[in-house]
């Protein structure tokens, strides 16, 4: 099948975005996976803008191996040389030119005449030939810009030189008819379009950059630029795992692939998000949390039988070990016994009627059921109040230049005793861990950690959530106080009396020495 290449932009526009700029190992970093994920070329930067973004693009030219590294620059000859000087060391290189072409950005902005602009862009092209056969042009706010220049000047560059025009749509301003017809009247119009490749940059603003995207792609354009996760400018850009994924879901549509691994999609969507500290929605397209979540009880139901009938992609596809059916007050009995199954009760153990009212009075109470809520309703006359490991002191200290411990006493009611025990830590919360660990001779895996607070001022009440893991099971840990390192630790401690109550209902042996 035909290629579409994938020009990622993430550590160019999408960087814009950002309300800091990524360092040099930040960006190495994130060019290192991208180059794992298989782009086909990716814009480390616009060298002239700056001394580090120079820098990046010139480690990022040295250090990956395997994608086309391309820096931007405008159509003048000083950023095209920073382009040249900065790509020197790379495996494989391309001068990225763009210059505005609407009428808007050329009278306003740039306040030069169209002749001038069509000289400007020949210029540029014919320049950075001089150093690279591998020259793109790209043609700002297409979307806007009079055919009859557009034809003009994607016909003039070619003629100059470049081996690849980009027609973006800068600011999200078309719909995907109206793009499509703009990028089919090119190939119509353009009498020397073979001799190039067509590429397509889509901003977001009217929430179209993919569906704008894939219908260049249908009318022939052959490169999508893209950004993880749509990181970009005010709205962002075009979904990579979008684009990708769009294309491989409905392959007999396009009869389109790409080069991309997709197993890489959700390692790199969340190496990007960490990075660039830009927090994915949970209803995010492919990547987000929710993206293979259940929680209707039709659908889990559905899933359960057969995983097609509520999912066009596997969340293995993507990298995601499997998907989510969390268990609400909309979960049915379907999902309620096999979740009790997998936790290692036999249907002979259970009536599902009764087991499925309590675990729907409590769905309701508590909003989600964890495993080791589960646990606790199968457990006949086990309580809350019934913890085994109680919170009498703590003391944690940390500052600059001072390891942070923790020291805490823990009553067991098993035996009466009050214990103490001190630890180090990461932080002061790691050190409290550390501690409870020793204590209880259970350890958990902790999973999420979320800190809340109501209205209060300095009195506030802290709450802290934990989801923790412990031989494979999700528990839920929760704690309050004017402290946050008191509440931390108490949820902790919550979650470390659950695994307690569901090691002597299952009589399993704790997991020792884990990390919290």
């Amino acid at each position: 099948m035909e290629k579409i290449l994938i020009f990622d932009t993430t550590l160019r526009d999408g960087e814009q975005a950002l309300q800091k700029s990524l360092s040099v190992r930040e960006k190495l970093l994130i060019a290192q996976q991208l180059a794992r994920l298989n782009v086909d070329i990716i814009e480390a930067g616009f060298p002239v803008s700056s001394p580090g973004d120079f820098l990046s693009v010139e480690t990022i030219a040295q250090e990956v191996k395997g994608p086309v590294i391309c820096g931007l620059a405008r159509a003048v000859p000083k950023d095209i040389k920073a382009c040249v000087d900065s790509l020197k060391k790379a495996e494989r290189s391309r001068i990225h030119i763009f210059l505005a072409t609407s009428n808007i950005h050329i009278d306003k902005k740039l306040k030069k005449d169209r002749d001038t602009i069509i000289e400007m862009a020949v210029n540029a092209v014919k320049y950075g030939r001089q150093f690279s056969d591998d020259i793109e042009f790209s043609c700002e706010d297409t979307g806007r810009t009079s055919p009859d220049l557009l034809y003009s000047i994607v016909e003039k560059v070619i003629d100059a030189g470049a081996t690849t025009v980009n027609l973006p749509d800068t600011v999200g301003y078309t719909i995907p008819s109206e793009f499509g017809h703009i990028i089919k009247n090119v190939f119509n119009n353009v009498p020397n379009i073979d001799k190039a490749t067509i590429s397509v940059h889509c901003h977001n603003d009217l929430g179209l950059a993919a569906a704008n995207s894939l219908t260049a792609i249908q009318m022939g354009a052959r490169q999508v630029e893209c950004t993880v996760n749509g990181l970009g400018e005010r709205a962002g850009n075009a979904s990579l795992e979008e684009i990708v994924m769009a294309l491989k879901v409905r392959n007999k549509i396009f009869d389109l692939t790409t080069n991309i691994n997709t197993q890489e999609i959700a390692p790199t969507s969340r190496l990007v998000s960490s990075l660039c500290n830009v927090s994915i929605p949970y209803n995010k397209a492919i990547v987000g949390k929710n993206a293979f979540a259940h929680s209707s009880g039709v659908h889990q139901d559905g899933v359960l039988k057969d995983k097609s009938t509520y999912e066009i992609m596997t969340p293995e596809t993507i990298g995601i070990k499997e998907n989510n059916l969390n268990l609400t007050s909309r979960s049915g009995r379907h999902v309620l016994k096999y979740r009790l199954n997998a936790l290692g009760y036999a249907d002979n153990s259970y009536d599902i009627e009764k087991i499925y009212q309590r675990f729907i009075n409590l769905a309701d109470k508590k909003g989600q059921v964890y495993d080791d809520d589960i646990e606790l309703l199968m457990a006949e006359g086990a309580k809350e109040n019934n913890d085994r490991f109680k919170l009498v002191y703590l003391n944690a200290s940390s500052g600059s230049g001072i390891v942070p411990t923790a020291t805490l006493k823990i009553k067991d009611s098993n035996n009466n005793k009050v214990i103490q025990e001190a630890a180090t830590g990461s932080g002061p919360v790691d050190a409290c861990y550390s501690a409870i660990n020793r204590v209880a001779g259970i350890s958990a895996k902790l999973t999420e950690y979320n800190i809340s607070a109501n209205p209060g001022g300095k009195m506030a009440i802290g709450a802290v959530n934990i989801i923790t893991e412990h031989q494979g099971k999700k528990i839920h840990g929760t704690g309050f106080s004017t402290d946050i390192v008191e509440a931390s630790a108490l949820a902790y401690l919550n979650a470390i009396n659950k695994i307690d109550r569901m090691m002597k209902v299952n009589k399993i042996k704790p997991i020792l020495n884990q990390q919290p």
